[in-house]
């Protein structure tokens, strides 16, 4: 129970990492270490990146659900294994569809 809290928890943050994208003024970075895309629409840009991460962290939520069938369960690859998956699939929605759509033709 214990180990599904601090799940639930990180994944609250990411959605609170979501929600401070959606309402910041400037353009909010995807990358870590890197500078953000020099966007055409900051607004929409910063919309886009915030749901991004709110589902995101919603999905790794839900994820960790199979914690609750205990520690030895061969569910819990099926939270290794979903993350994993869900993180390579935003990084591919921000790089072909948010990128793409916002990132300033200059």
């Amino acid at each position: 129970m214990i180990a599904f809290l601090i799940w639930a928890l990180c994944g609250a943050f990411i959605i609170g990492i979501g929600i401070k994208d959606m309402f910041s003024k400037e353009t909010v970075g995807f990358w870590a270490n890197a500078k953000p895309i020099k966007a055409n629409d900051v607004k929409g840009h910063n919309r886009a990146t915030g749901l991004l991460f709110i589902f995101y962290g919603i999905i790794f939520i839900l994820l960790g659900l199979p914690i609750l069938a205990g520690q030895n369960s061969p569910m819990l690859l099926l939270s290794i294994l979903g993350v994993m998956f869900e993180t390579i699939a935003i990084m591919i929605i921000y790089s072909l569809v948010i990128t793409k759509k916002y990132a300033d033709k200059d």
